[in-house]
């Protein structure tokens, strides 16, 4: 089924507009694949749109499986809340009450980490670290031995910055709350009772014998099949999931809900879930940061949500609770990025007639921009900003590491124009990443220190 025959057969107007606008960016960014769900009082809305993959192409439809990344910490963290309930886990007791033989190089921060420090991304210490130890039971715990090598790039608890390798640890707290290996604990205890059938994660044979798709990235000029496919065992408790539109709308309903399955179940109790939407810390350009989710503001509405992004692939689920609508959009190319930001933006307008904050850039001075030059380093990322015109051209430098450590870098985007719309905080200007936003980090005597971008703080080297 073509796309235009996908579209004809829609018959809500908004939906078929929010549609229409996704594959309008589909065909000018070669966007093969979609899928996209919204769940708004009381109605479900689908559509599968493009292709599975330029190699083998099928249609696809909202029952077709594709990685959710990073939305997986929210399983994470639910799971984990779950402990909460039970007694078995406090949020500020420290790590090792639990895992007594964790290791981090920073000795007192080992000590002092709590589960908090996790799930609002305010360990300190470098969170892009991807290995794969195989698929066996062990791979968690091996994967959370090898983090202790990790440096510290900031004192814990003081400092937001992206940290993926957090929630391999938070994940191994949920195998030894469980006594079982995370997959396991995650299917008895949420997946499956919350109805989620078409919910997986690798390796398990059942992903085969459903429709999924292949990531895809841009090499030379082409969009092509992104290999590998799999981000291994080990990376489940941080972006493992594997899902489809309709099973995600069903788990945000449950999120925006009483904690109850369809057969009346607690599964977690309503008030456990209110406090993961509880801000607790600043996430700069992001809003806050809650247990998991994310915190940001379109005019009166409070929206939380969670984006997510594989080798090849891009996905975003988004909630407001307060009017019972959810939103889950899966992309199967690494510039699908844009296109579930802007159908955020376009279903914000479209069902609310409400934006997000849209800063305006301010000029400045090429001699006052000479400040904020150089080069801001981290291992798997890192920015050379230059003064041009008026602006920061911001070039992106791919390291690799994803996801393995020997995984080379893929091409590098172009250079984006970064526009200052306050003092020290700037907006990305042109595409990819088009209106996200950055802010320069300062120490104590007024000297610039960070940048944070992409949710990562970067030291600046020169």
């Amino acid at each position: 089924m073509n796309r235009k025959s996908v579209l004809d057969k829609i018959k809500e107007k908004k939906f078929k507009k929010l549609c229409e606008n996704i594959v309008a960016d589909m065909k000018r960014l070669d966007v093969p694949g979609v899928a996209v769900g919204i769940w708004y009082n009381g109605e479900e809305f689908s559509a599968g749109l493009g292709i599975t993959s330029v190699e083998n192409p099928l249609p696809i439809t909202p029952e077709t499986l594709f990685q959710i990344g990073s939305i997986s910490k929210t399983f994470t963290g639910t799971l984990l809340m779950q402990q909460i309930e039970k007694g078995r886990l406090n949020l500020d007791t420290p790590i090792r009450t639990y895992l007594p033989k964790l290791k981090l190089s920073d000795a007192l921060v080992a000590e002092k980490v709590t589960t908090r420090h996790l799930l609002n991304h305010t360990g300190g210490w470098i969170g892009d670290y991807f290995n794969d130890f195989g698929t066996g039971n062990d791979a968690l715990a091996k994967m959370v031995k090898s983090i202790s090598d990790l440096p510290q790039i900031t004192p814990l608890g003081e400092v937001w910055s992206y940290n993926n390798t957090g929630f391999n640890i938070a994940g191994r707290l949920v195998e030894v709350l469980n006594h079982k290996p995370y997959e396991k604990a995650a299917h008895k205890q949420l997946i499956d009772p919350l109805g989620l059938r078409q919910t997986f994660f690798y390796p398990d044979d059942r992903i085969l014998t459903n429709r999924f798709v292949a990531g895809h990235s841009r090499q030379d000029g082409k969009t092509r099949v992104a290999l590998p496919w799999a981000v291994g065992r080990a990376t489940n408790p941080v972006g493992g999931v594997v899902s489809t539109v309709v099973d995600l709308l069903k788990y945000a309903r449950f999120h925006m809900g009483t904690g109850r399955n369809s057969e009346e179940q607690q599964i977690l109790a309503r008030e456990s879930l209110e406090a993961m939407r509880f801000p607790q810390a600043e996430a700069g350009g992001r809003g806050k940061i809650c247990i998991t989710w994310f915190m940001r503001q379109a005019g009166e509405l409070t929206v939380f949500g969670h984006g997510g992004a594989t080798h090849g692939q891009q996905a975003s689920l988004q909630i407001i609770p307060e009017k019972d609508f959810a939103l889950a959009i899966l992309t199967n190319s690494d510039s699908g990025g844009t296109i579930t930001d802007h159908t955020f933006r376009w279903a914000l307008e479209l069902y609310f007639n409400a934006a997000l904050p849209a800063p305006i850039a301010k000029p400045k001075t090429d001699a006052e921009l000479l400040e904020y030059a150089g080069m801001y380093d981290l291992p798997l990322s890192a920015f050379n900003l230059e003064v041009k015109d008026g602006y920061l051209l911001c070039q992106e430098i791919p390291r690799g590491g994803f996801p393995t450590p020997q995984t080379p870098p893929g091409p590098a985007d172009p250079p984006v124009r970064l526009g200052f719309y306050d003092q020290d905080r700037v907006v990305i200007l042109d595409e990819p990443g088009q209106g996200s936003l950055g802010e320069f980090l300062r120490d104590t005597d007024g000297r610039l220190k960070l940048f944070r971008l992409g949710g990562r703080v970067h030291p600046k080297i020169k």
